[in-house]
């Protein structure tokens, strides 16, 4: 004759287990998805940055254009410029005013470097509202 001690005043066992398989199951096939979608997060994309298809903004009447051709020879408007006096011609071309809006253009052939290097020594002058200037999409495609 078998005895069952321990037993509950309804008849049933209580599980003290947890079942962590069905955790580790989610856990595993979400590290598998970050691990795949983690390389297509970065940006690895060639891309030709003068084309631009945004709408034209309106322009003041007489608009501070500099131009960094594929040289790396600077011009305000028509007229060229060292990089070392950049500083003091955009304060007489502006009378001063810092919160002028300029626009810059830069060849295709300029490196990211050099147009960077031009936006720092632009920000060190104390000017911040720099547009840049690129192809209309219409234009490119004629």
């Amino acid at each position: 004759m078998a005895m069952k001690l321990g037993h509950t005043h309804d008849g049933l066992d209580l599980n003290h287990d947890i079942n962590v398989t069905p955790f580790i199951d989610v856990m595993l096939v979400l590290l598998i998805i970050f691990m795949v979608a983690a390389p297509l997060a970065t940006v690895n994309v060639p891309i030709d940055l003068p084309v631009s298809t945004a709408q034209a903004q309106p322009q003041n009447d007489d608009p501070i254009i500099l131009t960094l051709s594929k040289s790396l020879t600077l011009t305000i408007g028509n007229d060229p410029v060292a990089r070392t006096e950049l500083a003091t011609r955009l304060k007489e071309r502006t009378k001063g005013d810092a919160n002028a809006r300029l626009f810059l253009r830069a060849d295709k052939g300029v490196s990211y470097g050099d147009l960077m290097g031009l936006m720092n020594d632009l920000r060190d002058a104390g000017y911040l509202k720099v547009a840049l200037v690129g192809l209309d999409d219409k234009g490119a495609a004629q």
